[in-house]
């Protein structure tokens, strides 16, 4: 099922205060949440790219680029990963959207947009490397917020099931996630 010409971005590369240690390493039905994401890119692309933070020493079976920013921000891991893709549409998956179909992830990309979102933000998405001039420029001048970058670019909201865009940001809420799925 994968898609020829289209980037799959795994961004691994969160602080994961609220969670307390490295989510990308939280396990979910029988793998690591960064496993789960690497495997659902990889049924989607022809290519896949991880990045997050060298600093952070992961212990994962697949190689992290280096998102070469000091900064903690979904963007400097966006900005990353569409300059070091083949392709002109990469799809980014954050680390702890476990739930996210392959479906949802191509209709995203087909989306036809230089940036294409759910209707609850701008992760996971879909972005054009037309996008990239402009997110280059609002993580120069600190403007870190992947939403407010994309005003400068043309964006078009996938209706997505709200079911699949369950974010797990703390212990209790994969708790929760794993009840809901035994």
């Amino acid at each position: 099922m994968a898609h020829s010409g289209l980037t799959g971005v795994l961004l691994v590369g969160g602080a994961s205060r609220r969670f307390g240690s490295p989510k990308a390493l939280a396990r979910f039905e029988g793998e690591t949440l960064a496993e789960r994401g690497w495997r659902l890119l990889g049924d989607v692309s022809d290519e896949r790219i991880a990045v997050g933070k060298a600093s952070d020493a992961l212990s994962l079976p697949f190689p992290v680029a280096d998102d070469e920013s000091s900064l903690r921000a979904p963007l400097a891991g966006v900005v990353s990963g569409l300059r070091a893709a083949t392709n002109d549409v990469c799809i980014f998956l954050p680390v702890d959207c476990p739930l996210v179909s392959a479906r949802s992830l191509l209709r995203l990309a087909e989306a036809g947009a230089d940036a294409a979102v759910p209707q609850t933000g701008p992760l996971p998405g879909a972005y054009r490397r037309a996008a990239l001039p402009a997110l280059e420029r609002s993580l120069l001048v600190g403007k870190l917020a992947l939403r407010d970058a994309l005003k400068a670019v043309e964006v078009r909201v996938v209706e997505l099931d709200p079911a699949e865009l369950v974010n797990v940001n703390t212990k209790a809420d994969l708790r929760m996630l794993k009840a809901a799925h035994a």
